[in-house]
């Protein structure tokens, strides 16, 4: 008997969308969309012909998280779940060649907040929450939630967060560096799109690169910032794409990026 289809993908010229598909359970993820999206994200990164990729949840939710209703299989080990089915899926993400842009409508909570924001962008719309819902059902965050959460609003913010449940709106995400852009209800995942076009036409090696660069900058000084920089800066420098942008620009034409 095959497995329903719970995670899709689909490509538009140099943009994929990978779709968290479960809207009857608010895209809460269960064994199969667990694996399902850990596929899916290795194909996507595969892809040479895609860009960026867009990350959205199927319905009214972008994701409710956890699906508290999965039976536990004996012996079961959350270490071990974690571990192994959401971290390799996360880490996939933060570092992928290109950028991932989560379209956030509805609810982002629990290990779905960690998804939307392990994406190097975010879309939100106006009426779309981060949710840290665990002090309600005596958990942690987890999939790094608390990593994101410290890094972009610091220690205070963060455990306020996760102490109160506070569900925190699509605008205070804006206004505290958690989301990049608010929509309007229902638009995310095509303002999302259209983002995500407009970033396939920029020079991939640099999205690439920059990408690492913020990232290692995250948990590095600046002495070992600056070196990395220089260690980017000379791969994009002998790029073939480094040479076809100036001739391009002296052409005055568009550049025809090959990602090398």
């Amino acid at each position: 008997m095959s497995t329903e289809a719970v995670v899709g993908i689909s490509r538009h010229g140099r943009v994929g969308v990978v779709t968290l598909n479960r809207p009857e359970s608010l895209n809460a993820f269960n064994a199969a969309q667990r694996a399902q999206l850990q596929a899916a994200v290795a194909v996507v990164n595969a892809d040479e012909e895609l860009d960026v990729v867009v990350l959205t949840g199927a319905g009214r939710a972008f994701s409710a998280g956890a699906d508290l209703t999965e039976t536990k299989t004996e012996g079961f080990d959350v270490r071990v779940q974690i571990a192994s089915e959401y971290k390799p899926t996360l880490m996939a993400i933060s570092q992928a060649p290109k950028p991932w842009i989560s379209a956030v409508g509805g609810a982002a909570a629990g290990i779905g907040s960690a998804f939307a924001m392990v994406c190097d962008l975010t879309v939100m719309e106006q009426s779309a929450y981060l949710y840290q819902a665990f002090t309600a059902i005596s958990l942690v965050p987890d999939g790094g939630a608390t990593w994101q959460l410290v890094h972009a609003v610091g220690r205070k913010r963060a455990y306020e967060f996760i102490a109160t449940g506070e569900k925190v709106t699509a605008q205070k995400c804006f206004e505290l560096g958690l989301c990049n852009r608010v929509v309007a209800d229902g638009e995310a995942l095509q303002q999302a799109l259209l983002w995500a076009q407009e970033l396939s036409e920029k020079a991939p090696l640099s999205l690439r690169y920059a990408k690492e660069a913020v990232n290692f900058a995250c948990t590095a000084d600046l002495s070992d910032t600056i070196d990395k920089e220089a260690d980017l800066q000379h791969l994009c420098v002998n790029s073939e794409d480094a040479q076809e942008g100036v001739l391009a620009f002296m052409e005055k034409r568009a550049p025809k990026w090959q990602g090398r």
